[in-house]
């Protein structure tokens, strides 16, 4: 996946989620946006950057198999570029598939965030690290004995949204969108744009404008 100098990380960092979906909506894109269970840490935290996929399963095996399921995982976290925001596909709701020392190497990395569809651990740690973790729900539960990365790279499905590698993922308080990456220069230029007008709806209904009459003006509410 071509980065370089295109900056889309940075400028769609600026653009809230609500006007992703809305420009998305504009382009029959209607089913961007990960399930709502999929939340943040805390409430300040957002994220946007290159989806880098991978997916895992329950773990069935011998206790002997623990340090090869642990290598995995961690050959997994190794392959995440920074500008990156990791895309997990746990398939599994018993045990955590992140934790403080995977987000404190995420930010060593300069990876961007993690949207883990499944479960962290170490909950606070993250939060006062600040690193964007957007999880469906959280256990004290290590994954180890429990899961295993299965793949990494290739195309995963959660929620009958299909992300796929180089993607562009946009997380803020309201949701996880994906953006294709296709289409990811038209939507962030049509974002920019709606935003600027929403800058001056917003100004003029704080005015007094009533809301009818600033649509009519600036086409955006």
């Amino acid at each position: 996946m071509a980065r370089g100098s295109d900056n889309l990380p940075r400028r769609f960092a600026k653009i809230y989620t609500a006007a992703i979906t809305d420009v998305l909506d504009e382009l029959g894109l209607t089913r961007q946006t990960l399930p709502s269970a999929i939340q943040p840490l805390t409430p300040g935290m957002r994220t946007a950057g290159y989806a880098f996929t991978a997916r895992g399963r329950p773990r069935k095996g011998r206790p002997s198999e623990r340090d090869a399921t642990l290598r995995q995982f961690l050959k997994m976290l190794g392959a995440v570029p920074a500008d990156s925001v990791l895309v997990l596909a746990a398939n599994d709701s018993v045990a955590a598939h992140f934790g403080e020392l995977s987000a404190a190497w995420f930010r060593a990395r300069r990876v961007r965030g993690a949207v883990i569809d499944g479960a962290t651990r170490d909950a606070a740690f993250i939060g006062r690290l600040g690193f964007p973790t957007f999880v469906r729900y959280r256990t004290p539960q290590d994954s180890v004995p429990r899961w295993r990365v299965a793949d990494w790279g290739q195309p995963v499905t959660i929620g009958g949204v299909r992300v796929s590698l180089g993607d562009i993922v946009v997380a803020d308080l309201d949701g996880v969108v994906v953006v294709p990456r296709r289409v990811a220069h038209e939507v962030l230029g049509r974002c920019e744009k709606l935003v600027g007008a929403e800058n001056k709806v917003r100004t003029a209904v704080r005015r007094g404008m009533a809301p009818v009459e600033a649509y009519e003006k600036f086409g955006a509410f």
